[in-house]
């Protein structure tokens, strides 16, 4: 039914790079906004990245942004987050999820949600 799917996470170096992927199916994928959302131990789920339903247009956290890129690939029903230059703060769980409301980093209007993967940045 309704499922996002995350993959690709794993234990990488500072500096290092990781592909996500998040597979989705159960519903019109091209119709909606997929965001990246990730979640440390004991802190509140933030919004990383976003991309609109055509991939025409991204929003990226502050925090990512020149290191991240979001991209789609709608024939395949699948969202990607490639994580350059990574650093211990980017550690946590990452999530993707489905909105149909614009281009938002607010996890409130996100409607499914995948399982999450788990991302270690450490020497």
């Amino acid at each position: 039914q309704l499922q996002l799917v995350e993959s690709g996470g794993g234990l990488v170096q500072p500096g290092g790079s990781l592909r996500l992927s998040c597979a989705a199916s159960g519903f019109t994928f091209n119709y909606y906004t997929i965001g990246w959302f990730r979640q440390a131990p004991g802190e509140e789920r933030e919004g990383v990245s976003c991309i609109s339903s055509s991939g025409g247009s991204t929003k990226y956290a502050d925090s990512v942004k020149g290191r991240f890129t979001i991209s789609r690939d709608n024939a395949k029903n699948t969202v990607y987050l490639q994580m350059n230059s990574l650093k211990p703060e980017d550690t946590a769980v990452y999530y993707c999820a489905r909105t149909w409301f614009g281009l938002p980093l607010d996890r409130g209007v996100y409607d499914v949600w995948g399982q999450g993967t788990q991302v270690t940045v450490s020497s």
